[in-house]
């Protein structure tokens, strides 16, 4: 591990890459909650970071969620405040106004499947690993959001057997029920992402407008529908405010590609 850090953080031509790295298969303690959490504060507050992405460093394995050896020795208030931690750093992350892409290059189940849940965008290496929640087969049930994101992103009869039986399944039949967008082939796996992720930088699109379109979509699935539409109107007077909405308009009258800033 680079410096002994749980959570590596590096920019790549503006893409913000966090990688979890805690061998043999990036369960997570607090301590590494601890670092997440700060890794995605600094990717929110870095001018240089216009889209954020999340994946393993250890082979096999995007994280086989939360370290059950860890848990076992604590207190039931320790547990309760691990899992209230979790939840604060997940809402962190879906808060985040940059898109958020899991890169899952391996098994994703527990809370692994769950850190990924909390991103916007997920693709999977081909026949790199399984995704679940197994949390039942332990006699506990899920604790990081997946009964709550989980149904929100396939439907209540499905995230119920998932949850309820405790089963993994395949990254393609994940794609085939939406909870994965894609499956990249194995080879130069993590280019295809950052080729994928790029797209979402400037020049290229308006960082802030895709900020604004996440806030649009995650604040307005818990609104009603007038609620909604008012929030969506408030959000696009910002983007028309905006130096990226000006120069996008002014861009298309000038027939001519738009040069965004993210401002």
């Amino acid at each position: 591990m680079a410096d002994g850090k749980l959570i590596e953080y590096r920019v790549d031509n503006g893409v913000a890459v966090l990688e979890i790295n805690r061998p043999p298969v990036n369960s997570y303690t607090t301590e590494l909650l601890k670092e997440l959490d700060a890794a995605i504060l600094e990717a929110r507050f870095d001018d240089n970071a216009h889209a954020i992405v999340i994946t393993g460093k250890v082979e096999k394995f995007f994280s086989a969620g939360a370290d059950i050896n860890m848990l076992s020795s604590k207190p039931l208030s320790f547990k309760n405040n691990f899992a209230l931690h979790g939840h604060e750093v997940l809402m962190r992350l879906e808060n985040t106004p940059k898109i958020v892409i899991a890169a899952i290059n391996g098994h994703a189940v527990g809370g692994g499947l769950e850190i990924a849940m909390a991103c916007d965008i997920r693709i999977a290496k081909k026949e790199g690993g399984r995704v679940g929640l197994a949390e039942i087969n332990l006699g506990v049930m899920p604790g990081m959001g997946g009964t709550q994101r989980l149904p929100r992103l396939v439907g209540k009869a499905r995230a119920m057997e998932l949850c309820a039986t405790g089963k993994t399944i395949a990254f393609e039949e994940a794609l085939d029920m939406g909870l994965v967008h894609y499956i990249y082939e194995r080879e130069n796996f993590m280019e295809q992402v950052m080729d994928y992720a790029r797209q979402f930088i400037v020049p290229n699109k308006s960082s802030l407008a895709v900020g604004k379109v996440k806030r649009a979509i995650n604040t307005g699935l818990e609104l009603s529908l007038p609620d909604g539409l008012a929030f969506e109107r408030e959000l696009l007077a910002q983007t028309f405010a905006s130096e990226d909405g000006q120069e996008g308009v002014k861009a298309y009258l000038e027939k001519r590609t738009a040069q965004f800033k993210g401002k």
